[in-house]
């Protein structure tokens, strides 16, 4: 099978899980139809169209390829006909997000390197295509982005997941290998965060004036003109 194959049907199979977690959203906040369509497409399409954008490469594929949009709204579709319990929400929606994460981390770093890019940014828009909708979706119902923290590893999950189709692309593994060990990886630890609130360090409690107190005056230096006074008293 062709990378370009393997890569719009990993890109088809997150446009579908994210248009169906968007409508969710939409369902949670109490939607009417349109605002299941708007959050289905731009969960389903942002982070790809974010990526295709920055590569330059040609239009989106959103916009040229006729499955990405009718597949979007059959995912929204889906959450505006079924109802999930708050128990099915929660053990669906962070398997179905964690392997959406996963799929679209692999499938922005291979198009990134399809296109002749490094590896670095194979990596930085793998983890775009991978969290960009999601952010997109959240800042719409208007709240804070998973993205930025609060929901386990997420976006350094994607991270990881993207280096590791790098790093198997560059050492001439098949493409599928490289995609299986990302998105199976990938998932595991996402899932397995979540359930142990694994989160990434915020910001230290160091007080400014007391760390740049201590980098110009050094309390050893102090200590040396208080032992040379001693000793010249004695």
């Amino acid at each position: 099978m062709r990378v370009e194959t393997i890569t719009t049907v990993l890109d088809l199979v997150g446009v579908f899980i994210n248009g169906l977690l968007g409508g969710s959203v939409a369902r949670r906040r109490e939607l009417d139809l349109f605002g299941y369509v708007v959050i289905g497409v731009v969960s389903g399409l942002g982070g790809g169209l974010i990526r295709d954008v920055l590569l330059q490469h040609g239009p989106p594929l959103a916009l040229t390829n006729p499955l990405y949009i009718p597949i979007a709204l059959a995912g929204a579709g889906v959450a505006f006909l079924l109802k999930f319990t708050e128990r099915d929400w929660n053990r669906l929606f962070y398997v179905l997000d964690a392997i959406a994460l996963c799929v679209w981390a692999v499938a922005g770093a291979q198009r990134t390197l399809a296109v002749g890019l490094g590896w670095l940014p194979a990596i930085l828009l793998g983890t775009t295509t991978a969290v960009g909708g999601g952010a997109t979706r959240d800042l719409l119902v208007q709240r804070v982005p998973a993205v930025f923290g609060g929901n386990g590893l997420y976006a350094s999950v994607a991270a990881l997941v993207a280096a590791l189709q790098v790093i198997c692309s560059a050492l001439g593994a098949p493409t599928v290998v490289g995609t299986s060990v990302g998105v199976v990886v990938g998932t595991a630890l996402r899932l397995v965060a979540y359930r142990r609130g694994w989160e990434l360090p915020g910001g230290l409690e160091w007080e400014a004036r007391d760390v740049i107190g201590k980098a110009v005056h050094p309390p050893l230096r102090r200590n040396r003109r208080r032992g040379r006074r001693r000793d010249g008293d004695d």
